[in-house]
């Protein structure tokens, strides 16, 4: 796919005001400071399009933007910020919660996981969560730069071997670098062939559970 145009078009802190439209999104989340809005630009080649920050947590609402005028990325907010106060981590699980079982456009969920830590805990939990609630998602890890070329597949075979030890089958998987645009390629091409499936509207809404775990969970 070849990305024409992307701009930013709206941010809301509920789902209930996203743009009421039936075009395909696809959100991309992870924990603070993993580089989702890098990520996002370099999906897009606009480095400006998506605030970058050395401050984590600094995402706190779902941001919406326009793509090819055809099809959204959506930037929710980074979970397991420790620094947020106990009512500010609330605030912002509502907002992950309600999107992502209440956005029938929702096509997908990136979920981005920093390639050079060990699997964390929060990440599994946060998967076995999407799982059980029915959620689509695919797993990005991100920054392979900052590894060698072996040591960044001994990192990702570690994760995925570990995920298989519950899950029958891996979700789709893909290695990136925001800084030498590895991946690139290969997240847009998933995107376009979604983009060629129904889009979803609010009249048939994900039929997911509405599991009372909550799923901002501090990091250690």
């Amino acid at each position: 796919m070849i990305v024409n145009s992307a701009r930013f078009v709206v941010s809301n802190s509920t789902v209930a005001s996203c743009p009421d439209e039936e075009r395909h999104e696809y959100a991309f989340i992870g924990r603070s400071n993993v580089g989702k809005s890098s990520l996002i630009n370099m999906l897009t080649g606009n480095r400006k399009l998506a605030m970058t920050s050395a401050t984590p947590g600094k995402t706190t609402l779902i941001n919406h933007f326009l793509v090819n005028d055809s099809w959204y990325i959506v930037d929710l907010p980074g979970y397991g910020f420790a620094m947020r106060s106990k009512e500010g981590r609330k605030q912002i699980d509502r907002i992950i919660r309600e999107y992502i079982l209440h956005r029938p456009q929702m096509t997908n969920l990136f979920l981005l996981i920093d390639v050079r830590h060990d699997p964390q805990k929060i990440d599994l939990e946060f998967m076995d969560w999407l799982g059980e609630n029915g959620v689509p998602f695919s797993i990005v890890f991100t920054k392979l730069d900052k590894l060698s070329p072996t040591a960044g597949k001994k990192q990702m075979a570690k994760y995925c071997e570990m995920l298989l030890e519950k899950w029958e089958e891996l979700p789709p998987v893909f290695a990136t670098s925001s800084a030498d645009g590895r991946g690139r390629g290969a997240i847009l091409d998933y995107i376009e062939e979604l983009n060629r499936l129904p889009v979803a509207s609010a009249a048939d809404e994900k039929d997911v559970g509405e599991s009372s775990e909550e799923i901002d969970h501090s990091e250690e």
